[in-house]
């Protein structure tokens, strides 16, 4: 069976920046291998366009942009938040540490995540970049297996099973 909409698909992949010779940033291996339900807007769309009508058994090497991944690192993305933000909650203050990720919402109730570059004594150095952002992808691995979705998991949005959600 071929890599298509509404099929799951179980992989393998090492993602290292750059290229081949680039640091390893993640791993996805035969115990622990990523499953998804393909064209669900879960992954990257360039990623899934990679895959797409490969089959169980096939190997892949390709590389994906900074635009075609997590986009291009923002300077503007980095901002100092009145540190006040963070004394309204018991475990605010407690989170305060460089390379901390810590979630966010803006007043509008859009979800944030952003790593604190510096505390300082009134306010708080955030990145809002995505870690990936402005970094060339390249990815190497195996289709493990291609199967449909089961109408559950079709009407849930994830697979079901071993390495994907429990009930």
């Amino acid at each position: 069976m071929k890599i298509a909409n509404d099929t799951v698909v179980s992989l393998t992949y090492i993602l290292k920046a750059d290229n081949a010779e680039g640091e390893i940033i993640q791993v996805a291996d035969q115990e622990n291998p990523l499953e998804f339900i393909y064209g669900n807007g879960q992954l990257l769309p360039a990623f899934e366009e990679h895959l797409m009508g490969l089959e169980k058994g096939s190997t892949y090497t390709f590389t994906l942009t900074p635009e075609q991944g997590y986009g291009e690192f923002d300077p503007e993305s980095i901002v100092d938040l009145d540190i006040n933000i963070f004394r309204q909650s018991p475990e605010g203050e407690q989170m305060l540490f460089e390379g901390n990720i810590i979630p966010m919402m803006d007043q509008q109730g859009n979800r944030y995540e952003g790593r604190v570059m510096r505390v300082g004594e009134n306010s708080v150095k955030m990145d809002f970049n995505h870690p990936l952002a402005g970094k060339t992808l390249y990815f190497t691995g195996t289709i493990l297996d291609v199967r449909n979705a089961t109408p559950d998991e079709l009407a849930h949005g994830h697979v079901h099973g071993p390495h994907g959600h429990q009930h």
